[in-house]
């Protein structure tokens, strides 16, 4: 999941650098497939890391919430619109699960397991069947 003795904290933020913050090492990583992780990204499927909400600390700027039920909040910049965390007390209490692509460096965690995998759209299962390029293909 995270690199073996790695005690540092973990940064991250926006893509327009207007929201930073700061994190202690995960509690857990995966990849979920469920809809509304991929409705709210764009994406169809997306990484996560749990980390110990005593331990996340936003160090720049305010992220917007935003929520479709009242319980599970998506946080992300209002300014860039990006995806950096999500707070649901009713599923995942003390907990904050941040995108793990919005790290400075997103190979400090790696996911562990996959969840949700019950929504997963049906060619995600084979992705790793397809032709891979370096690049766009010529």
């Amino acid at each position: 999941m995270t690199e073996a003795g790695s005690n540092a904290r973990l940064t991250g933020g926006c893509r327009c650098g207007a929201v930073r913050y700061e994190v202690d090492r995960p509690v857990q990583a995966a990849i979920c497939h469920c809809e509304d992780c991929r409705r709210s990204s764009g994406a169809p499927m997306v990484g996560w890391m749990g980390v110990a909400a005593t331990s996340f600390r936003v160090t720049k700027g305010e992220a917007r919430a935003w929520s479709s039920n009242g319980q599970a909040h998506r946080h992300f910049c209002a300014t860039c619109g990006t995806g950096l965390y999500y707070l649901n007390e009713a599923l995942i209490s003390g907990i904050v699960d941040v995108q793990i692509a919005t790290l400075d460096d997103p190979t400090a965690v790696s996911p562990d397991i996959q969840v949700q995998v019950a929504e997963r759209l049906p060619w995600a299962a084979h992705i790793h069947q397809l032709p891979v390029f370096d690049r766009y293909p010529d």
